[in-house]
């Protein structure tokens, strides 16, 4: 209070509520990935070399986003597919049959995808540039350095909670030549340990990744399993399996897609080929006819970069302590294989490896379902299960956040009731909430700090105050069991 000389009225402001424990965002991606372009600061970036492995390439820094708008303002727009359009049939009753490359690069798609979802706020590193009037220095194929070293942008952002690089199995060569397949899907590995190796260091993040579909050799998950990092990482990232077929269409140039005409001299309408906008000029029935056929041909994506949309729909509509199962695909029409119970036996649980892989089925009257909520540690008790191992990340990010003002404190009982206190209270709320297991606040955690209880007198000497926290984190029923038996008729 102001020295009191003069004679008048003073007010002074008594604080009486204590510090508190804030919640930090749950479900914030970051995307590492190729892009149109990518505008820095008002800039076009400037990866530094066009080869990913030298020590001069840079990723573009991590730019935070909040919509498709902003991507596409930072980013540019998607890469077009090609397609070849043949003419059979007869006049009367013609017969289209496209073929389409899609495009290497497809990281847009990607994002429209998770904001479909339920995407918020997201960042994304890009990695090359694949522009008509590319990037300086910009890199032009996909590679596992580029993407790690995209990755790696995220560890300067506190923010991030999650880890995807949707564009890592374009690296996959799914050639006839075994050992080519598995030398690719090496490559993928490298990107997957990076991810699982920042969640593991960091231990504020956690990684979606995807099963690669459609391996000409052994089983799918079986390639993933023996191309994934084991250990202590395996507890912070979780995989999905299979790919998605979805309703979006891939953008197309006009000029770009080429039209052949290969009915008889008698029916043929274009003797020679030509291309769509050529069509368009010249026969509007066959034009409107080939777009239709177009329309039909939908992206298939792979489904992490969907899933990081439903963390964030389920964490916003119930909280991070809820599984991201049993919850509908937005702008998917099925999987691309179909898995029934016997197949996900094998994929749910894998008694050799542990390494757990959550599958997306349809079922008949619901639609396409995220059948699936353990982490890659699928054989550990303890972290098991996505929404325990993120729960934990969650309380663990927000008290660290929320003690940092004890820093240089006086370590004495007074700033341990402090701190024991404002822990009580954020742990209290979440019991309410449905984010802890336990009928009363006892059961469901305890909070001890103090001399004689979590430190000695050397820890004192030594400025630690240690916290201990304890959870009853609730695990989600992923077994229902119902047991019948017959009644017998009473007289």
């Amino acid at each position: 209070m102001t020295s009191q000389n003069t004679p008048g009225v003073y007010i002074e402001e008594v604080a009486t509520l204590g510090a508190s424990v804030a919640a930090v965002p749950t479900a914030i991606p970051g995307f590492a990935g190729f892009t149109e372009t990518a505008i820095i600061n008002g800039s076009q970036w400037d990866y530094g070399n066009s080869t990913a492995s030298n020590a001069a390439y840079k990723p573009a820094p991590a730019v935070r986003i909040s919509s498709l708008l902003e991507y596409r303002h930072y980013f540019g727009v998607s890469k077009d597919a090609t397609y070849d359009v043949d003419i059979t049939g007869t006049a009367a009753s013609p017969i289209y049959t496209v073929t389409s490359t899609p495009p290497t690069f497809s990281l847009y798609y990607y994002m429209q995808l998770y904001f479909a979802n339920g995407g918020g706020p997201c960042y994304v590193s890009s990695v090359g540039s694949y522009s008509s009037t590319p990037a300086p220095n910009t890199p032009t194929s996909l590679s596992a350095d580029a993407l790690v070293k995209g990755l790696a942008e995220f560890e300067k952002v506190d923010e991030v909670t999650l880890l995807l690089a949707p564009e890592a199995l374009g690296l996959v060569n799914n050639s006839s030549d075994e050992s080519n397949l598995n030398s690719s899907l090496a490559n993928v590995k490298t990107v997957y340990d990076a991810a699982l190796g920042q969640c593991n260091t960091l231990q504020d993040r956690f990684a979606l990744l995807d099963v690669f579909t459609g391996s000409k050799y052994g089983t799918d998950s079986d390639k993933f399993r023996s191309n994934t990092v084991g250990a202590n990482s395996l507890k912070y990232g979780a995989a999905y399996y299979p790919s998605l077929k979805t309703t979006l269409n891939y953008s197309y140039t006009e000029s770009a897609v080429d039209v052949t005409d290969s009915r008889s001299n008698n029916e043929r309408v274009y003797t020679s080929a030509t291309t769509l906008a050529g069509v368009a000029g010249t026969n509007k029935a066959i034009y409107s006819s080939i777009l239709a056929e177009l329309k039909k041909q939908t992206v298939v994506l792979n489904p992490a970069a969907a899933m990081a949309g439903v963390y964030a729909r389920v964490d916003a509509n119930r909280g991070v302590w809820k599984a991201p199962a049993n919850v509908s695909l937005t702008m998917v029409s099925g999987p691309s294989i179909m898995i029934t119970d016997a197949t996900q036996a094998d994929l749910n649980i894998h008694a050799a490896s542990g390494k757990s892989i959550n599958v997306i089925r349809q079922f008949t009257g619901k639609g396409t379902i995220v059948w699936g909520g353990r982490t890659l540690a699928g054989n550990d008790n303890e972290w098991k299960y996505i929404n325990v191992r993120r729960l934990f990340s969650f309380v663990e990010e927000s008290v660290k956040k929320a003690t940092e003002f004890v820093v240089f404190e006086p370590n004495t009982a007074d700033t341990w009731l402090r701190v024991k206190s404002m822990c009580e209270a954020f742990l209290t709320g979440l019991w309410r909430d449905g984010g802890l297991a336990g009928s009363t606040a006892k059961e469901a955690f305890f909070v001890k700090v103090g001399l004689g209880s979590t430190m000695n007198a050397d820890d004192v000497l030594n400025g630690k105050m240690i916290i201990e926290i304890g959870l009853a984190a609730s695990r989600p029923a992923e077994f229902i069991i119902l047991k019948f038996s017959h009644k017998l008729q009473e007289s």
